[in-house]
Formats: C-alpha cells, sequence, structure tokens
C-alpha cells in the first residue's frame, strides 16, 4: 500500500505504539493532519527535493511531506517508539522514507543527503537552539529551512536590532539567512499542550558563503558582545582583546551597545577580528 488514507490516525498511532510524550526528549506531537500540511506548504514547492526531519514522533508532519513532490525524506529519531512508527509509515511508501536512529546534533547534514536539500522539522523543543546554529554553520549546502520553535525562540531569530528580542541567535540567523516568522500556534495545537505558543520560522540562506573560518569569528563576537549586553562595546569586547583596536578597525564607536548594531556591523566586526588572527 502506498496511500496514507489506508493508514491508522494519527491518535491510533500514538495509541499502538506507546507514544506518551516524554518531556525528557522534548516532545509534543502535531496530531490535526492539517496543521502538518500547512507546514509542509510554507516551506514551498518540495519537487525533488531531499528532506531532513528531526523528532517526527507519530509522523504527522512525515506524513504531510510525504505528500508533497519530494524526492525522499530522511526522518531522525532517537525515541525507539517512534522509529517503530516510522518504520510502518515507510512501508506505506517505498523508498522515499529513510528512518534513522540518532542523535540530530551528530547528523551531518551534507554527507547523508545529496542535494537539492530542505530541513522542515517540529524540533524538539531542549536541543532546538543548538540545531539551528549548528546548520546555520552548513547553510551553504541548504536551500531552505522551515522550522518550528517556541515562540519566544522564533521571535529572538526574527528580531530587529534595538528590540529586547534581538541577540546572538538573531544575529547568527540572519547574518546567515533571509529569516521570515511564518505562522504562530497555540499550546492547544499539540498533544500534549505546551505551557508557551509555538511558531514557524522560514530561513532561507543568503548566497554568499562566509566560510567556517569568518562563522567561527563571528560566533566569538556575537558570544562577546552579547555575553554583557548593558555594557558598552568597549568593555564587552575586552574578551577578544584590545578591543579599542577592533572597533576601530570596523569603524564602530566603543560606546555603543550590542543590540543597537546592525547585521552590517557585526559582520565587519567579525572580519576585522579574522583579519587579525
Amino acid at each position: 500500500m502506498s496511500e496514507t488514507s489506508a493508514l491508522p490516525s494519527l491518535r491510533d498511532t500514538v495509541r499502538e505504539y506507546g507514544l506518551d510524550a516524554r518531556k525528557s526528549l522534548g516532545q509534543h506531537f502535531l496530531l490535526d493532519p492539517a496543521v502538518c500540511a500547512r507546514i509542509a506548504s510554507l516551506a514551498g514547492d518540495l519537487t525533488g527535493r531531499q528532506v531532513l526531519e528531526v523528532g517526527p514522533g507519530p509522523g504527522g508532519l512525515t506524513r504531510a511531506l510525504l505528500a508533497t513532490p519530494a524526492a525522499h525524506v530522511l526522518a531522525v529519531e532517537l525515541d525507539r517508539r517512534a522509529i517503530a512508527a516510522q518504520a510502518a509509515l515507510a512501508a506505506h511508501h517505498p523508498g522515499r522514507l529513510t528512518v534513522r536512529e540518532a542523535d540530530a546534533l551528530e547528523v551531518d547534514v551534507l554527507a547523508e543527503m545529496p542535494a537539492p536539500r530542505r530541513i522542515i522539522a517540529n524540533l524538539p523543543y531542549n536541543v532546538a537552539t543548538p540545531l539551528l546554529v549548528g546548520w546555520l554553520r552548513q547553510a551553504s549546502g541548504i536551500e531552505g529551512m522551515t522550522l518550528m520553535f517556541q515562540q519566544e525562540v522564533a521571535e529572538r531569530i526574527c528580531a530587529a536590532p534595538g528590540s529586547d528580542a534581538y541577540g546572538r541567535l538573531g544575529v547568527l540567523a540572519q547574518w546567515r539567512c533571509r529569516a521570515q516568522f511564518l505562522l504562530s500556534l497555540p499550546p492547544g495545537a499539540f498533544t500534549p499542550p505546551p505551557k508557551v505558543f509555538s511558531a514557524v520560522v522560514g530561513l532561507t540562506p543568503h548566497a554568499e558563503d562566509p566560510g567556517p573560518a569568518l562563522f567561527a569569528a563571528m560566533e566569538r563576537t556575537t558570544a562577546a558582545a552579547f555575553g554583557q549586553r548593558r555594557k558598552m562595546l568597549r568593555g564587552a569586547l575586552k574578551t577578544l582583546g584590545n578591543a579599542e583596536a577592533l572597533l576601530e578597525a570596523a569603524g564602530i564607536a566603543g560606546d555603543r551597545r550590542a543590540e543597537t548594531l546592525e547585521i552590517a556591523e557585526f559582520d565587519r566586526l567579525a572580519r576585522a577580528l579574522l583579519a587579525r588572527g
């Protein structure tokens, strides 16, 4: 069989495989097929794309992805109960779904999947941020990402300079990608309901690839700048050494604070740090 309609409902799948959501795994399941279909549609045309999904759980979003023209879906899951449910789903879609028991933080997207690659996932809350930063390092080889986070994290990713939510994560994300806040979902959309709203963010990598050395310099720069965000930059960047010279090389006044800097100004700082060696 290859028709999703022949599959049991998501709620029946949860019961059959004993898939009670586990807090230790950051699990909150999407069991409404319409919501899952909408998230898949937010990713745009998936024709011929290789899609990575992380933490598929009972497979609601996986089913929606398999209903698109995507060439193949790689579902990475730590929970063995969910892997069993995914294996049953794979049998309905021969050759289009691979289920991997693995920690997504240890999966090399570029090595595991041929291009063109997309990442579409309802991310486990407890590893969402480190997953995103890891993918940003590899963004030159990823066509796009459609990711669900806690709404507070989504707002940080998309925040503008000068706003309370603007910080290191937003700078890294917007430096490497065009970030769009796409959809907000209330707690009741999930089973079990989390205590907060969730939101979907779309990330489209910029054409220019800064390379690993400059990315590492940007990580150091933003960590220092926002590590003590109440301080002026001449104080906050002292941990990088000779902050005044670094600021002068980037053409940035030392009495400014990190949250006032545009992405382009952080780029100048990171390049100046890299050039200094």
